[in-house]
């Protein structure tokens, strides 16, 4: 159990962070040093790295390494000088100490913008040693929360589909690619996890039983439950952002159609009526309406409809095959693939205007947005086997976070954990 000590927080509203020109303001990350006891160089390493590799992918910051006449000792303002600091052309600058203590572990961090000489945020949290990555995270939320008024995504997690056991299991691993869990176990073929609202249950589509069923499972007890197992198809489930239905496809009457469901399987609504192939529903943020994938043109398009099934109107007019829909949580766009030689992804907007491609090395698929619409994760195939990648929302910073040699794809970002 994690306790982040109250009263700690100075930041009353969020900073608006400039630099000279035009270019990012330098974050610098000083040295974590001991609060009490003795130097742990690995864990000083590994709260470094975690904080260089958040506070970069957030785009908001350049980060600088420190400059060679500043002290690692002290971390609280009367404790150090700036100076160092603000010569080494340093705008904000990341202070922390830990308090290494075996089985239990206390950091504490400051935030402070070097230029103006204040304090922004203090926090100090306090847990079992495995919690160490996931304290830093959560101090990058703060410091992302005290530049833009916006909390971070950094404690989230993601779950995707891996073949690290030789078979299709759902996996659970931290946003940026460690603490890995397997969650399924069953030797089959596991495809398309997806969070609850609360991030305490799962949805995914399995063959264990040879169909392609759909279930619901809960993460801290490993319950599950079979809550979709018509005849056909049982695939590509979505929740809906209140947790209170499920839309999916099913073939049940025929052809592949858009179906809701409550999260007990039960109340089976459709809202497709025709005879092509509907696929891949994705709820707006309010859930007003329903993205999803048809073939009625022809060829695969991304069709928008109101969650009743009424008022379908198509979405995507470029490209000949286009599927994977998922909707910002903003609202305000959607995130799609494009079959391009491999696939590659886009966003556009919900009326169809501004259609942007984000990725154009290797194959691209399977675009699932971070809680606060910041970043999406997906895989792509471009080192060889599938792996699991995390970039911006407007396409930069593109990286690995997959860490084994197992090809994994289907990922999907947590809400916040």
């Amino acid at each position: 159990m994690l306790l982040c000590l109250p009263g700690l927080n100075s930041a009353q509203d969020y900073l608006e962070v400039t630099a000279p020109g035009n270019r990012q303001p330098q974050l610098a990350i000083a040295p974590p040093v001991p609060l009490s006891g003795t130097h742990n160089a690995e864990l000083g390493k590994t709260i470094t790295d975690i904080f260089a590799f958040d506070l970069t992918l957030a785009g908001q910051f350049t980060v600088m390494p420190s400059p060679p006449g500043e002290t690692r000792t002290g971390i609280r303002a009367g404790e150090f000088d700036l100076a160092p600091w603000q010569a080494a052309g340093a705008n904000l600058l990341v202070k922390s100490g830990y308090i290494d203590n075996g089985a239990t572990i206390t950091m504490e961090f400051r935030f402070f913008d070097v230029s103006r000489g204040k304090e922004l945020v203090v926090k100090r949290f306090t847990g079992k040693r495995n919690d160490q990555r996931k304290i830093v995270h959560m101090f990058s939320n703060e410091i992302l929360s005290a530049t833009t008024g916006e909390t971070g995504p950094f404690t989230g997690k993601t779950a995707f589909v891996s073949t690290a056991s030789g078979n299709k299991e759902i996996y659970l691993m931290d946003y940026d690619g460690y603490n890995v869990q397997r969650l399924t176990k069953n030797g089959s073929i596991n495809l398309n996890p997806d969070f609850s609202p609360s991030g305490k249950e799962l949805i995914y589509t399995s063959y264990k039983r040879r169909n392609p069923d759909l279930y619901r499972r809960e993460l801290l007890t490993g319950a599950e439950a079979r809550i979709s197992s018509h005849p056909g198809i049982n695939v590509t489930g979505a929740w809906s952002p209140d947790g209170s239905r499920i839309a999916l496809a099913m073939s049940k009457d025929g052809n592949s159609e858009i179906y809701t469901i409550s999260k007990d399987g039960k109340q089976v609504v459709r809202l497709t009526k025709n005879e092509a192939i509907d696929v891949s529903p994705a709820w707006s943020p309010d859930g007003s309406r329903i993205a999803f994938v048809s073939d009625r043109l022809g060829k695969p398009q991304i069709f928008v409809m109101n969650a009743d099934g009424s008022h379908v109107t198509r979405l995507t007019t470029s490209g000949t095959y286009n599927v994977s829909p998922r909707w910002s949580p903003k609202g305000n766009t959607i995130a799609y693939c494009r079959q391009e030689g491999g696939f590659q992804i886009h966003v556009i907007n919900v009326d169809g205007s501004n259609d942007i491609k984000l990725t154009s090395d290797g194959s691209n698929e399977h675009p699932r947005w971070s809680p606060d619409g910041r970043f999406i994760t997906f895989s792509s195939s471009r080192a060889g086997k599938e792996g699991i990648y995390v970039m911006r929302s407007d396409g930069t910073g593109q990286v690995r976070v997959s860490r084994g040699s197992s090809a994994d794809s289907h990922p999907t970002w947590s809400p916040h954990w």
